[in-house]
């Protein structure tokens, strides 16, 4: 690492108002890169002026993200078709949140999960009960449950922050339903329907839609349907369809993109969007649905 003095003055000139210093001193973080990232960041935490905090932040986010940038492409150039290929975009996503995210732990988590409810799914012979164990375990057991302030905050859009706050928008709980009906083999899928993200548990004589966002509640396509007339919108049979492991990915990415242009972040909008194009550059271009304020009563 460089002189530890040298990136602790220029953490303290972050705070000169002069344009040319501030930019100068920013150019000179960008080139020490990574290796200034771990002071970087000690400073972060222990700051408490906010305008340092947050001018701190956007350093690291811009030395740390066009690695993530070009990880990122070799992951969409591989390949996402399973959910364990979504389970780890999401975590990536999670880096962009914040660059010293370490996935192991929450894989381990979720590992922990199901393997709580393991035992109680394979001595179930039902299908649909097996359907509402892990239901009821998610939602009801461990409190998954919808946010009800601040619904636009991005920390609602990554995954480690609904892990840990137990509360998210319907995209996100719905991911982990379906990370934990991956790990237990359960026929969990996601629903792309405009402005609300459906679960659905599909076998071969079952197709049960559900709204994770109010604690995993059944609902019927006429509710549904109904809900997107009331939005304004015309109910296609394909709104209901299987969602495709990259739309879920493109849509969990839109929503952040919209969070954060909500609140006139446009750096982080516009480098999202950049990740978001390797997806449609690959899949073609993603379905637009966004998970807005509406839910179902």
């Amino acid at each position: 690492m460089k002189s530890k003095a040298e990136i602790e003055s220029l953490i303290y000139l972050l705070e000169d108002p002069d344009p040319f210093v501030n930019k100068t001193v920013v150019n000179r973080l960008l080139k020490l890169g990574e290796q200034a990232v771990p002071l970087l960041d000690e400073y972060r935490v222990q700051s408490q002026d906010e305008r340092q905090e947050n001018a701190i932040i956007n350093v690291i986010h811009n030395i740390t993200f066009s690695e993530l940038e070009e990880e990122f492409m070799n992951y969409v150039d591989n390949g996402i078709d399973t959910v364990s290929d979504l389970e780890k975009g999401v975590f990536m996503i999670a880096r962009f949140g914040d660059s010293t995210f370490r996935e192991l732990p929450y894989r381990e988590r979720l590992d922990k999960m199901a393997d709580d409810i393991a035992a109680d799914i394979k001595f179930t012979v039902d299908p649909v009960e097996q359907m509402r164990l892990l239901i009821q375990y998610v939602f009801y057991d461990e409190n998954f449950h919808g946010v009800e302030n601040d619904y636009f905050d991005p920390d609602n859009s990554y995954i480690n922050r609904v892990i840990d706050r137990k509360n998210g928008i319907p995209i996100t709980l719905a991911l982990i339903v379906l990370f934990l009906a991956d790990r237990l083999d359960l026929p969990f899928h996601g629903v792309n329907m405009p402005m609300h993200f459906l679960l659905k548990f599909q076998n071969e004589t079952e197709q049960i839609f559900v709204d994770p966002f109010h604690r995993g509640k059944v609902v019927s396509m006429n509710q549904c349907s109904y809900f997107l007339k009331m939005n304004g919108v015309k109910p296609e049979s394909y709104y209901f369809q299987n969602a495709a492991m990259p739309d879920i990915l493109a849509r969990s990415i839109r929503n952040l993109i919209y969070s954060y242009e909500k609140r006139d972040d446009n750096m982080r909008a516009e480098d999202l969007r950049r990740l978001l194009h390797y997806i449609d550059l690959t899949y073609g271009d993603s379905d637009d649905a966004s998970d807005l304020d509406e839910s179902f009563e």
